[in-house]
């Protein structure tokens, strides 16, 4: 049976962590562990501050991407907000210590309490008629933004596409006049317009799309802010192609000064990055558990992982791809090469490392450093939407621990997870009920 390869010239390699380190991560908190490099944080965070802006720039991380509290401390330390998808993501922001009015709230749920969050400071894009409904009825003349959907997106699969028809995020743009009608209604200001688009690496892209959402602009009079959020492309697999922000998307800080020249108004930018700040920043240390083959001339040999789906769920989710290299415990091995198809340790047939390109269903080889039981995997890219977006606690493995790498040294920023704690809420029945 034919089984695609991931086309490359060479094998993947270390990003941050080098043999030595990887294993001092191993010793240190065992595997899996997902490792952090502060000094790649700081240097994504100084490129998105530096994002072309005519008239002012706030950069939000999009905390969803990766939120242990020692990220945002530091992300907070640089002078970045936050972009929470929930009203708890809002709370966890401000326990890591950032201030009310440094929080945005963008929410598929606009969550009970939402209205003591707005009293303290924090801004809310309402992204429904229905949660502007709800905004306008419970803080009324309060200021709020509208998340709209342009009627447009673009993004690495489908499932991560948030804009067009086939999304349901954000509010239509032709029922724009019905909110600025409810919000005037309720003596509410719209003062922010939010878009997210997603507009990768193509200059005309990002001026068609940065176009579109500043003409929402106009129906609204009090708008300042114009906030593009995120979904600027990077390059996991060292044959893609990330966003280049100084020079990709230069054109917004022109559509920027058009604007102000034909309606008056200089916009404050925003920003709301998370894979760009976090994902080639992080990686999954893991251990290679077995190797087993099937069959003969149509056989595969696999190697099982003791992490999984467990920490990286991107691949059976999107087939989305992920550097793997082996660290082999005999230097002398580093050479040699095989061919795996690598799975996690979950009973559970889709738990891959390794499908197809956007194809979770079909299994897929990599050429890797031919590979022994008790060798490391790291697991690269995957610092975005791997710790904070897994099956936790699925086959009742615990939750992974989480270390910051800072001047050579390894920092636990997060413990792994007793056991007990997966069934420490379970209540049990009365006796004699069953």
């Amino acid at each position: 049976s034919f089984l695609p390869r991931i086309a490359m010239s060479e094998i993947e390699k270390l990003r941050f962590l080098t043999p030595e380190l990887a294993f001092k991560v191993s010793e240190k908190v065992g595997t899996p562990a997902f490792a952090y490099s502060a000094d790649y944080f700081k240097k994504q965070a100084n490129e998105a501050l530096q994002f072309p802006n005519a008239y002012g720039l706030t950069v939000r991380f999009a905390m969803k991407a990766c939120p242990n509290a020692a990220i945002l401390k530091l992300f907070n330390s640089m002078g970045l907000h936050f972009d929470c998808s929930s009203v708890f993501e809002v709370k966890r922001a401000m326990a890591a210590g950032a201030k009310p009015e440094q929080c945005s709230l963008s929410s598929q749920e606009l969550g009970v309490g939402f209205e003591e969050l707005v009293t303290l400071g924090v801004k809310i894009n309402c992204c429904s008629i229905l949660q502007l409904e709800k905004f306008v009825a419970k803080c009324p003349g309060k200021e709020l933004g509208l998340r709209f959907n342009p009627g447009l997106g673009s993004g690495g699969t489908g499932k991560t596409n948030v804009g067009g028809p086939s999304s349901s995020f954000g509010i239509w743009h032709e029922f724009a006049d019905k909110c600025k009608e409810i919000a005037e209604k309720g003596g509410c200001k719209v003062v922010r317009v939010h878009t997210h688009i997603g507009s990768g690496s193509d200059p005309a892209v990002w001026r068609h799309t940065s176009g579109i959402s500043i003409a929402l602009c106009e129906k609204f009079p009090d708008v300042a802010t114009l906030n593009l959020g995120g979904g600027y492309k990077v390059g996991r697999m060292s044959n893609e192609k990330g966003t280049t922000l100084s020079t990709d998307c230069a054109v917004v800080k022109e559509v920027f000064e058009e604007f102000a020249a034909k309606d008056g108004r200089k916009l404050h930018l925003e920003i709301e990055p998370g894979t760009y700040l976090v994902a080639n920043a992080g990686c999954l240390v893991s251990e290679v558990h077995d190797i087993v083959k099937t069959g003969t001339d149509q056989g595969k040999t696999f190697i099982k992982l003791d992490s999984g789906m467990t920490d990286v769920l991107r691949p059976s989710l999107y087939g989305a791809q992920h550097p793997l290299v082996i660290v082999p415990k005999d230097a002398a091995r580093a050479d040699q090469r095989e061919k795996y198809v690598v799975c996690g340790h979950c009973c559970e047939s889709g738990d891959l490392m390794t499908p197809a390109p956007g194809d979770p269903e079909t299994l897929s080889e990599r050429e890797l450093c031919k590979a022994e039981p008790g060798d490391l995997c790291v697991i690269e890219g995957s610092g975005a939407y791997c710790s904070s977006m897994s099956t936790k606690n699925y086959n009742s493995f615990p939750e992974a621990p989480e270390v910051m790498i800072v001047n050579g040294e390894v920092h636990v920023i997060r413990n792994r997870q007793p056991p007990a704690e997966i069934w420490q809420h379970e209540v049990p029945l009365p006796a004699g009920v069953l």
